[in-house]
């Protein structure tokens, strides 16, 4: 079981609704016990409730919001909003009903709304139901977000739909409604609809300094999070040359501020049956990226600084400064034998103008060579995820493991992070970050290798925590 990404016990963690109030994280989501698969296959789910102060210990507080009978509207409770207001917290979710509801020809989903006093100890109400509006698909339609709008004095809600039709068009859409109560609400409809997607999933919109970011799970290009900012919380909406956070596996992410940083909060897909070579599935393991506001507007990741505390906060080996160095092939320099779970790899490294790759090896046998390995492509400035050697080849399904890379031989010093935690793997290069699974390590040695070129690196540190189970 992970040990620093939170997953609970039996469970695969599925779409989190995450709020930060009086000092803590209350981490509401969906836990799915794969009976007998996962969504769409599972047995019926509710709002489960984790609450943390540091994405380090997690107190279980079970059972939020209860989902409903075979034949409610909430048969299933999907993904929505937790937000306050007058002394009251709500939490705006998605009804669905799976099994009955479209096939009687009502819609599957509508949103709904529940109270609470304390976060904790929930009650339903029949309060602000949102049906599907005309002209929009009522079997896609979830996942509300609400902010207030302090500009202009009312509350905005957006979701996720699609405009009705053919499941293959690209007709997925971000509309909105707007209130003055947060009872009562006006659609205004499309918020962002660009053509792009099948659907809009999981929308999040939020305000950092002079920027407003929308962000989107999509599944039907790239199948990750993405997004996109503007001037004003009503667009319009502009793409950055990096619309995204993370690759394939990093599904359904928001975000959620303390009132100092922002940090996103989704989940890393398993794969079917555990194997390399298999497609992706719904839900997973919880992994938390602080976002990284840079200065020209656009967003990058970094470890939690709490989770960077209490991963460094143990002794760590250390290996010293080192050069690498061939002008046609590969040089290499082995890090360690093995390595502790869960586990932090730290380095810098300073690569010289021509360099063609950059190789940060994990899970390897020495003696077979068999491994995994995190590629940064220098010239093409690209960081992707691989099996090494890849033969017979098929050894890893790895699209979408790659993100782009600023270019690396600039002469500047760049850092490098590899968290290591069971078979979940994040590298980040600066504020650049791709997660994966590895489920077949051959062993346990870590290496560093130059390609057609030549780096410096800093001095290395690996380091770890003692395990929370």
């Amino acid at each position: 079981m992970p040990d620093i990404h939170y997953q609970h016990p039996g469970t695969w963690f599925g779409d989190c609704m995450p709020f930060f109030h009086d000092g803590a994280f209350y981490l509401f989501h969906q836990r799915d016990g794969r009976d007998p698969g996962p969504l769409p296959d599972c047995e019926p789910f509710g709002w489960a409730l984790a609450r943390t102060t540091d994405f380090v210990e997690y107190e279980d507080l079970g059972d939020a919001i209860v989902r409903g009978g075979e034949h409610d509207q909430d048969q299933f409770i999907y993904a929505g909003s937790v937000f306050e207001a007058d002394g009251t917290f709500y939490a705006m979710y998605t009804g669905f009903n799976r099994d009955h509801f479209a096939a009687d020809g009502k819609p599957s989903q509508v949103l709904m709304i529940a109270e609470s006093d304390d976060l904790i100890h929930w009650r339903k109400t029949d309060k602000s139901l949102v049906a599907p509006q005309e002209g929009y698909d009522p079997d896609d339609w979830r996942d509300p977000w609400v902010v207030y709008d302090e500009d202009a004095g009312q509350w905005v809600m957006i979701l996720g739909t699609r405009k009705a039709g053919p499941k293959t068009r690209l007709s997925g859409s971000t509309v909105y409604f707007t209130s003055t109560d947060h009872e009562t609400w006006e659609f205004q409809g499309d918020f962002w609809a660009p053509g792009l997607f099948t659907m809009h999933e999981m929308p999040d919109v939020f305000r950092e300094g002079d920027w407003w970011y929308h962000l989107v799970t999509e599944y039907s290009d790239k199948s990750k999070t993405i997004y996109r900012r503007s001037r004003s919380l009503y667009g319009p909406w502009e793409a950055t040359e990096d619309d995204a956070f993370d690759g394939r596996p990093y599904y359904a992410a928001r975000s959620v501020s303390d009132g100092e940083h922002r940090y996103l909060v989704g989940w890393v897909a398993t794969r079917w049956n555990d194997d390399d070579t298999r497609t992706w599935q719904w839900g997973g393991t919880l992994l938390i990226h602080q976002v990284v506001a840079r200065e020209d507007g656009t967003l990058g990741v970094k470890i939690p600084d709490a989770v960077q505390a209490h991963l460094t906060a143990s002794p760590a080996t250390t290996v010293t400064p080192f050069a690498l160095s061939c002008s046609d092939g590969l040089a290499q320099q082995s890090l360690a034998d093995s390595v502790p779970q869960p586990c932090l790899l730290e380095t810098t490294l300073t690569v010289a103008p021509g360099t063609r790759e950059i190789n940060l090896r994990f899970g390897e046998d020495t003696a077979t060579d068999v491994g995994y390995q995190f590629s940064m492509i220098v010239d093409e400035q690209r960081l992707e995820f691989d099996k090494r050697p890849n033969w017979p080849w098929g050894q890893l399904d790895n699209r979408g493991l790659e993100r782009p890379l600023p270019d690396l031989a600039d002469g500047q010093e760049h850092r490098l992070q590899l968290l290591l935690d069971e078979d979940i793997a994040t590298l980040y290069v600066d504020d650049v970050a791709l997660s994966a699974r590895f489920e077949n390590p051959a062993g346990t040695a870590v290496v560093l290798d130059v390609v057609d070129g030549s780096a410096a690196f800093g001095a290395t540190t690996i380091s770890t925590s003692a395990s929370r189970y």
